[in-house]
This record gives structure tokens, sequence and C-alpha cells, in this order.
């Protein structure tokens, strides 16, 4: 939540561009969201940006951990790369499915500021999101996008969790690195470039499905970046690359520094 204090901006950003077809710049985005809505919009939906990482980023790192606990009381020695994987994949999609409801308010929150007057939702916070979405779409709506915003999870927390664990691991053994807030830094900021790459064209299927307006079954998330990748080329499925890791960067960095403080914190008074 804290990391998410700091990047919220550009998760607006990213979102109004990903939802956007044709080529457009960060900068001329930047500048029509200040001129035509004000500086307040690009903290728009930061309740239902807290609320998903109360959610979210909660269980997913929760589970993690004590995965990672689990394994030292048990065995000897770290995982290998692809029970780290497992671990992540299982502990992502978790928490994804938990997080969805304000995955889905935050991405509408967030691009609401586009459409025309007469089409925008005006969600007062993501609590209203919520109840609106469940009276006007119904409950199972609150979950749309939940298979595509599952294997973005996977995909991301591979990515972050997984290869910062591997990373740091390298790191610390080869190159005779001590554990310091330097070594998660340096740990944090290789996963955070792979997982923007990564997790990119599930994201943007995922923003797309999540911003629908029909009822109706929404397409797969497999569907959707085939039909982006026919229409509006490859590349497009990498829309707003930079904006992303301006935000995936900064909130990785953030959020796994912060978690590893908190856990010796935590371990330090279990010893105690």
């Amino acid at each position: 939540m804290a990391a998410t204090c700091v990047v919220h901006p550009m998760d607006v950003i990213k979102n109004r561009m990903q939802i956007q077809k044709g080529k457009v710049s960060i900068v001329s985005l930047i500048g029509t969201v200040y001129s035509q809505e004000g500086i307040t919009k690009f903290y728009s939906g930061l309740t239902a940006g807290l609320v998903r990482q109360a959610t979210y980023t909660t269980v997913r790192l929760g589970i993690y951990n004590q995965m990672q606990d689990f394994w030292r009381q048990k065995y000897v020695g770290p995982p290998n790369f692809a029970i780290l994987a497992l671990m992540a994949g299982v502990a992502g999609a978790t928490g994804a499915f938990v997080g969805t409801p304000a995955d889905v308010a935050l991405v509408r929150m967030t691009t609401d500021g586009r459409l025309p007057v007469e089409q925008r939702r005006n969600y007062k916070n993501v609590f209203d999101a919520f109840s609106r979405i469940a009276k006007e779409e119904g409950v199972f709506t609150l979950w749309r996008g939940s298979t595509a915003t599952m294997a973005r999870a996977v995909v991301v927390n591979v990515s972050q969790l997984a290869t910062y664990s591997q990373v740091k691991y390298l790191i610390a053994t080869r190159l005779n690195v001590p554990e310091t807030v330097a070594l998660h830094f340096y740990a944090s900021m290789v996963s955070g470039f792979l997982t923007t790459f990564n997790s990119m064209p599930f994201d943007i299927a995922k923003t797309r499905i999540q911003n629908m307006k029909s009822i109706g079954k929404p397409p797969s998330a497999f569907a959707v970046m085939i039909s982006i990748a026919k229409t509006e080329g490859l590349g497009s499925l990498w829309k707003g690359f930079w904006p992303t890791y301006c935000r995936i960067g900064p909130h990785t960095v953030l959020t796994l520094v912060i978690n590893e403080q908190l856990m010796n914190f935590l371990r330090t008074l279990y010893e105690k």
C-alpha cells in the first residue's frame, strides 16, 4: 500500500494508454489529463488501488513468505528456481482471485475520465464501485476478467517473486554481497524489469476486459490478445511499456524492500 501511494499516477497513465487504440505518447497523455481534468485525476481510483494491495498483495506475499518459511524448516538449503516458481505461481493466482473485485474497480476508476461525460460511471470510491457494479451488472461482474487476472498474476509472481529470490541468492553468493537493503534493491530492479516485459500482454487483455460495459460473457484473455495483435499489431501488446515499468519498477523495489524489512522485524520478535 505504501508503494502504491508513490506509483499510482503511473497506473492511471498506463490504464489510459492500454484502452486506447492507436499510438499515443506518454507526454501528450499526461498533458491532456492535466489540462482537461486537473492534477487530482492522477490519483483517481487510489482507494481501489489501496484495497487491491490490501487484498491481492497481502495474500500473495503472505502465502509466498509462509511457503518459504515452511521450506526452510523442512529442508536444508534454498529451494531451486522451479520450486520458487511453483510457490510464486500458487501465491499469485490465489491473491489475484481475492483481489479481482478491487482490480475491476481500479481499472474503471482510473479510465473513467477519458469517457464522454454522459458515459462516465463516476464512482465515489472503491466501495461505491463495488455496490453499484453488483447492483447494476451483477455480483459476478466483480470477478470479470478473473481468468486473465490470475494468468497475469502467475506470470507476474514468477517473474517478480521467484526471480527476486533467485537473483538475490546469486548476487549474495557469487558476488559476496551481504544481506542488506542494497542487495534487496539490486535484486528487485532486475525482477521489476522482467515482470514488466513478461506481464504486459496479460495486463492489456485484463484491462480491456474489465473496462467492457457488456453484461454478457466476456472473451478470454488469449482471445483478446490475439485480437489486439491482429487489429493493432503485435507491438500493441506492450503498449504503455514505459509507464508500466515506471510503475512496476519502483513498486517492485518498494514492495520487496519493505517486505524484507517487515519480515526481518517479525523474525526478530519471534526470536525474542
